[in-house]
C-alpha cells in the first residue's frame, strides 16, 4: 500500500508518502513556532490560518519528493481528531476533496493511535502483540494495552496536566521560549537532578493513574523562595524532568507486571526527551522487556504515523469522504462495530 498522510492535529503542518506502513518515501513538516512564540503557547485561531496557507504545497511536495503521482496513491490517511477542531478540519477538508476528486479509499486516523504505530516506520523488527505503549505528549499522558492494531485499550492516564503540559509551564516558569521540552532537556544536561527533592505523585494501591500540576507547582513555589532564587536553573530543570521521568516509569513498570507484554513502546512529543529516552531503555534491558521507541522526527506530530497507522487498521477505519468529520474528542477505542466490519 502507498499512502499519503495528512497530519493537522495541532500547529504542524505534515505530510507523507509511506510504502507499506514501514518505508517512508517523504516526510514533510512545518512547524509554527515562530507564529505562537510570542504568546507562550499554541493559538487555534493562527494554526488554523497557517494549515490552510500552507497544507496544498505541503501535500504536493511530499507528492514530489517521494516521486509518486495521486493517482499511484492507494489511499489517502488523515488525522480526524483528537485535536484543535480548527486545525484538524483543515486537514479532513483537504483529505476528503482528494478523495472524492480522485476515488482513493480515504482513512480516517485516530491521532494518539498514529503515535502509537510510529514505532513501526523505518524498522525491521517491530513490537509483538500484546504490547504496552507509554504515550506522552502535550496534551496526553496515558499508557495503553495493544492487543492488535484495532484491540487497545487505555490502563492508566493523567488526572491533570500532562507531561508535555508540565514541560512548557514549568519552562515558562524558568524564562525559556516555547515550546519548552526541549529547551528543558537541554538546560537540564548541565544540571544535578538530585539537587532539588521534588515530589513524585504517588497513585492509589491499584491504580496506575498520573499527576503533573503537583510537581509544576512545587517548582512555582520553589523559585519564590530563598533557595530557589539562589539555585542554579540547570539544577532546576533537572531535578524536575527527573521527577516527571520517575513518575513516567514507575507507572509503566506497574503495569508491565499486571499482564504478559512481549514488549513496550514509548511514543509521544515527549518520548523526544533523552532523559525519558535513556530511563525507559534502561528500565527495558533490566526487565527483559523489548523498548521500541520511534526515530526522533517520528516522535513529535507527523504525517507518516498516520499513514502507518492507517495501513495497519485498514478497514477499520475507512471511511467516507461525504460523511467523515473532524472530531476533536475523538474516542481512542475504535467501535467494535468497525473492527467486526
Amino acid at each position: 500500500m502507498l499512502l499519503l498522510g495528512i497530519e493537522t492535529s495541532c500547529d504542524d503542518t505534515a505530510t507523507a508518502v509511506v510504502r507499506d506502513g514501514r518505508t517512508v518515501l517523504a516526510n514533510v513538516s512545518t512547524n509554527q513556532d515562530a507564529f505562537h512564540t510570542k504568546f507562550g503557547g499554541i493559538v487555534p485561531e493562527i494554526a488554523s490560518r497557517q494549515h490552510l496557507a500552507l497544507l496544498s504545497a505541503a501535500v504536493q511536495d511530499a507528492l514530489e519528493r517521494a516521486g509518486a503521482g495521486i493517482d499511484e496513491l492507494d489511499g489517502i490517511a488523515v488525522t480526524a481528531g483528537p485535536g484543535l477542531v480548527g486545525s484538524l478540519v483543515i486537514g479532513v477538508a483537504t483529505a476528503k476533496a482528494l478523495a472524492f476528486a480522485t476515488g482513493k479509499p480515504l482513512y480516517a486516523v485516530n491521532h494518539l493511535h498514529g503515535h502509537i504505530f510510529a514505532a513501526y516506520l523505518e524498522r525491521d523488527a517491530e513490537p509483538e502483540y500484546p504490547f504496552l505503549a507509554l504515550l506522552v505528549s502535550g496534551g496526553h499522558s496515558q499508557l495503553v494495552h495493544v492487543d492488535s492494531p484495532v484491540a487497545m485499550r487505555v490502563v492508566a492516564r493523567t488526572r491533570d496536566d500532562a507531561a508535555g503540559e508540565a514541560f512548557d509551564k514549568t519552562a515558562r516558569l524558568l524564562g525559556l521560549p516555547f515550546p519548552g521540552g526541549p529547551g528543558i532537556d537541554r538546560l537540564a544536561r548541565s544540571g544535578n537532578p538530585h539537587a532539588v527533592d521534588f515530589p513524585r505523585h504517588r497513585a492509589e494501591r491499584d491504580s496506575l493513574d498520573m499527576s503533573f500540576s503537583g510537581v509544576k507547582t512545587a517548582v512555582k513555589y520553589f523559585l519564590e523562595s530563598e533557595a530557589g532564587r539562589a539555585a542554579a536553573p540547570a539544577d532546576v530543570a533537572a531535578s524536575f524532568q527527573a521527577a516527571v521521568v520517575d513518575v513516567l516509569i514507575d507507572r509503566l513498570g506497574r503495569a508491565a507486571q499486571r499482564a504478559p507484554y512481549r514488549a513496550a513502546v514509548l511514543s509521544g512529543g515527549v518520548a523526544a526527551n533523552s532523559a525519558l529516552q535513556a530511563t525507559f531503555k534502561a528500565w527495558s534491558e533490566r526487565t527483559g522487556i523489548p523498548g521500541f521507541i520511534p526515530a526522533l522526527r517520528y516522535c513529535t506530530d507527523n504525517a507518516a504515523m498516520i499513514a502507518a497507522a492507517a495501513d495497519r487498521q485498514g478497514a477499520a477505519v475507512h471511511a467516507d469522504p461525504l460523511t467523515v468529520a473532524a472530531d476533536p474528542n475523538l474516542p481512542f477505542v475504535l467501535p467494535v462495530s468497525t473492527i467486526l466490519g
